[in-house]
């Protein structure tokens, strides 16, 4: 048990600190991907609905195509998410600086 104290004394706090807050930075960037997603499919909406009162006989291609750009647009968000899940709970830049110092 003193080994396990002894190299918990050679983390530096302030350094640990810094590890953790460049994972939450990296966390914030990554949620902001879902609002740039938010924003990209209500144009891709509002170009559906202006394509579909110029020409309604094509409503039916126009409608599939704006699901499937909805649908790849929206991807990018998830990944956003899971990303910025990971940093937060799971940091594995947290466990690589203990590794580091030899305690993970």
């Amino acid at each position: 048990m003193a080994m396990l104290t002894t190299a918990m004394m050679t983390i530096d706090p302030t350094a640990l600190a810094q590890v953790m807050a460049a994972g939450q930075i990296g966390a914030a960037l990554a949620v902001l991907a879902g609002l740039f997603v938010g924003i990209g499919q209500g144009n891709v909406a509002a170009k559906a609905i202006e394509s579909i009162a110029r020409q309604p006989e094509a409503s039916g291609k126009i409608t599939s195509t704006m699901f499937i750009g909805v649908a790849l647009a929206e991807t990018s968000g998830i990944y956003g998410l899971l990303v910025a899940i990971i940093l937060l709970f799971a940091n594995p830049f947290v466990n690589r600086y203990l590794s580091v110092l030899g305690i993970g």
